[in-house]
């Protein structure tokens, strides 16, 4: 088998390919002064030519192993920039599906000529695809003749599923952010208790298909989608092709454009996106699917909430990830208590932080459609953030009337109609009433918090001090162009009500998510993934990478955008913390001794900074698990009081010990 001219490989494609570590990989580039040139890439992040690094491993005798999907995905990636990947992979999922329904026309296919194949290769794809017919926007040239080629005989050696999800699986490594894709254990607990026994499905934002194909292999025989962007639906439809039968997936915008209007399911599962400001409330305030109340202009995720239940047949049940915070917003409160009155929200459950940095800490809400009988009046509050899983067993008591397991709670809905209903899970499992049965999964909690504690830590070492490295300053690199620095407009007042999420002053300090509202004055600005934020008078050290866009700048803040070509947002921001730090501890107000402007920079090249930044990004992810680990012991000492105080705890006894390890280090 041969790899078309240009095929690329990453660094860890090289480790996986040889079998050793990254580290071993750089290891080689600096002991060997013949090892391949980077081809392309950036400095942090080089690729190189694949028939070159071949060479090189074979004449150094390191073993190495490539296998038929290797030559796919390095010959996929050196034939296409990066922006073009998830289109490409798509299209060849599209092949994969027309070699599983139709082998032997791909065989007759093979044996013409490279340009007998560019002729006829969307129409034959179109003809065995029809699903994706309405997804083929491009025809074949010469150079993906050579990848489809190379893709048949990967399927011939591996199967056309197993080929498609190893290039799904190196497409997401390497475009993790460009995506929103569910856990895999949060996707099977979704469609666990929502469609368990549902025979179709729908998911109106289904991205690249994760949550659909979390049920293939159980009852649903019919599976539905919609995305507004086409390169996941391509890639959506050909897993769920590969996997599953009747499958379907819409290309639009699901709120403005319902594809399946009208048409009803027996569960819809959903991970909708979070604070999309632009979701079309003007133009839907009319809207026949807002049963339950009008959502806010600055509460989209209540949109999607009543477009999923629009969907669900009398009975059927709605699993859908939401933000922490829309279960205790003030403009959201006439909707939740509509759907607490209505008895359609029947649990949230409490899930533990997703997403690339993993800060990204979801509710789920599971709902069901009225069917006529008799209205539930409790809720369920399950804490799922440490056992994802045990949530299965709380819904499962909760629905027979039995007692429920540990970290879960059964809720009179009268109590939660109050001015705020307020609806946050972890508010309601802390109360004084369940004390004595949270100390146990509380302490579960705090142990398996302080487990991952330390994994977080980037691996430093200690090294002799060196020179000081070659400065410059904020200010210089603003007049280079390599950062911006920008404010909030100065009328700007954060309130309850406003259209608007915030980032605030508040949120820097304690490392939270934007917490505040306001209206989007003019000037306003609205931050991106990457941007540093950093308070004007900062009372103690406090820097924020923006790991996620949409909120708006509050006031009292530095907004430092980098130009992500000269300068590393987490380089950047590290130093900006030295420097506060330093400041800090000189006896006088910090604010009065910080110009950001003046502020010291070491001037390295964009690798190192890459390095650095990488450390200063481990530690403030550190910094916010320990917070949040410290949360949790202060949660598990206020249990440790109310239920000795209530009788419900006593001290354990020499008799309450296993036998067979009494005390600790197992002394008796």
């Amino acid at each position: 088998m041969t790899v078309p001219e240009g095929a690329t490989v990453a660094t860890v494609d090289i480790a996986r390919l040889a079998g050793v570590g990254r580290a071993a990989v750089s290891n080689w580039r600096r002991r060997f002064p013949d090892f391949p040139q980077p081809v392309g890439g950036s400095s942090a992040s080089p690729l190189f030519d694949l028939r070159q690094v071949e060479f090189w491993l074979g004449r150094h005798d390191k073993p190495f192993q490539l296998t038929p999907i290797d030559r796919v995905w390095q010959s996929l990636r050196g034939a296409a920039a990066d922006l073009e990947l998830g289109d490409r992979i798509g299209y060849l999922g599209c092949f994969l599906v027309f070699i599983q329904r139709d082998p032997a026309r791909w065989k007759t296919l093979a044996d013409k000529t490279d340009a007998e194949i560019v002729k006829r290769l969307a129409g034959a794809l179109g003809r065995a695809v029809p699903e994706f017919a309405h997804l083929i926007t491009d025809t074949p040239d010469a150079d993906a003749v050579a990848i489809v080629r190379l893709a048949g005989e990967a399927a011939d050696h591996d199967g056309p599923r197993v080929v498609f999800d190893f290039l799904c699986e190196r497409y997401l490594e390497v475009h993790s952010r460009r995506h929103t894709v569910t856990p895999a254990p949060i996707a099977s607990l979704m469609v666990g208790l929502a469609a368990s026994e549902a025979e179709t499905l729908l998911d109106p934002a289904c991205g690249i298909g994760t949550l659909l194909l979390a049920a293939t292999g159980i009852s649903t025989r019919e599976f539905r989608g919609q995305d507004i962007n086409p390169t996941a639906a391509r890639i959506a439809i050909a897993r769920l092709l590969l996997h599953a039968g009747d499958a379907r997936i819409s290309v639009a915008d699901s709120l403005r454009t319902d594809a399946y209007a009208g048409k009803l399911f027996d569960a819809v599962v959903c991970n909708p996106p979070f604070a999309d400001r632009s979701w079309g409330h003007d133009e839907l305030i009319d809207d026949a699917r807002w049963e339950y109340g009008l959502p806010p202009r600055g509460e989209p995720e209540l949109a999607w909430v009543q477009h999923c239940l629009r969907h669900v047949k009398s009975g059927g049940s709605v699993a859908i990830l939401m933000p922490r915070a829309a279960a205790s917003r003030r403009s959201g409160r006439r909707i939740r208590g509509n759907l607490l009155r209505a008895g359609v929200l029947r649990a949230l459950i409490r899930l533990p932080a997703t997403g690339p940095t993993g800060t990204v800490a979801p509710d789920l809400w599971l709902m069901r459609r009225p069917d006529g009988t008799r209205r539930p009046d409790e809720l369920l509050m399950a804490d799922g953030s440490a056992e994802p899983e045990r949530v299965v067993r709380a819904w499962d008591a909760f629905a027979a009337g039995s007692e429920l397991p540990p970290g879960s709670r059964a809720i009179p809905i009268i109590d939660l109609l109050d001015d705020d209903v307020d609806l946050t899970p972890a508010r309601h499992l802390c109360t004084a009433g369940a004390s004595a049965s949270g100390y146990a999964p509380a302490l579960a909690s705090l142990g398996a918090a302080v487990d991952a504690l330390a994994p977080t830590l980037p691996d430093l070492i200690d090294v002799p001090l060196r020179d000081e490295s070659v400065m410059t300053t904020i200010g210089e690199l603003v007049r280079t162009g390599a950062l911006t620095i920008c404010q909030a407009p100065m009328k700007m007042v954060t309130n309850e009500d406003g259209p608007r999420s915030v980032l605030t002053a508040r949120d820097v300090r304690l490392g939270h998510d934007a917490s505040g509202t306001a209206a989007a004055l003019p000037g306003a600005i609205t931050l991106r993934a990457g941007d540093v934020v950093t308070p004007l008078s900062p009372r103690v050290p406090a820097v924020h990478v923006v790991s996620e866009g949409g909120p708006l700048l509050g006031p009292r803040l530095y907004l430092l955008r980098v130009d992500t070509g000269q300068l590393d947002p987490y380089f950047l921001a590290g130093f900006l913390r030295v420097a506060q730090r330093g400041a800090s501890t000189s006896g006088s107000s910090l604010a009065a001794r910080i110009d950001i402007r003046r502020t010291r920079i070491p001037r390295l090249p964009l690798a190192e900074q890459s390095r650095l930044g990488e450390a200063f990004r481990r530690l403030m992810a550190f910094e916010m698990r320990l917070r949040e680990t410290a949360a949790l012991g202060a949660e598990l000492v206020e249990r440790g009081f109310l239920g000795l105080g209530d009788g419900r705890l006593r001290p354990m006894e020499a008799a309450d010990q296993p036998a067979h390890g009494r005390g600790r280090n197992g002394e008796g």
